[in-house]
């Protein structure tokens, strides 16, 4: 397969899983739970394309010293139809992150970062492709932020932006 082709295919994948994400709502929720509803998600995304789930699973990239081993991946995804998918979930801009996907897919997985957050998000490099969750921090805790418009309030009288007052008769 072409590097264009891979590219192509991981611009899809991470549009796929971007779609999916839009959909993952939480309110007043501390930082590991904000990201444990992500990887949640992320899981539940890639269960939902028929592929095989691992979570933390081992990556390629080793430990820092002076650990010992290999450092693991939030998601791996195993596909029928195209190379394994290495997937991280991060609020912090880290460049360990951006290391390890780049040596995922140096090794031939599909590498995504699903960043989450307040931003801003600064892309990556490629071939690692970009998520992103946006979601907003109160009080120390984390809310995902709406997309959608305010709804309109019901019972005005009168059309358009402009409201009119209706008089009632005054009982005494």
């Amino acid at each position: 397969m072409s590097d264009e082709g891979t590219s192509d295919e991981g611009t899809s994948t991470a549009r796929s899983l971007a779609g999916w994400l839009e959909r993952v709502t939480f309110a007043d929720l501390p930082e590991a739970e904000a990201t444990a509803r992500i990887v949640d998600a992320v899981a539940e995304w890639a269960a939902a394309q028929g592929w095989r789930v691992y979570r933390r699973a081992p990556s390629v990239f080793p430990l820092p010293a002076p650990l010992r081993g290999t450092s693991v991946l939030d998601v791996a995804c195993a596909r029928p139809d195209g190379p394994p998918v290495a997937i991280e979930v991060d609020r912090l801009d880290r460049q360990r992150t951006v290391d390890k996907l780049l040596a995922e897919a140096a090794a031939g997985r599909l590498a995504i970062w699903v960043r989450w957050g307040a931003g801003p998000f600064p892309p990556p490099p490629l071939p690692v492709h970009l998520v992103v969750r946006e979601a907003s921090r109160r009080s120390g805790r984390w809310h995902t932020v709406a997309a959608r418009p305010a709804p309109r309030h019901s019972g005005a009288v009168g059309s358009g932006d402009t409201v009119h007052a209706e008089e009632l008769p005054w009982e005494p």
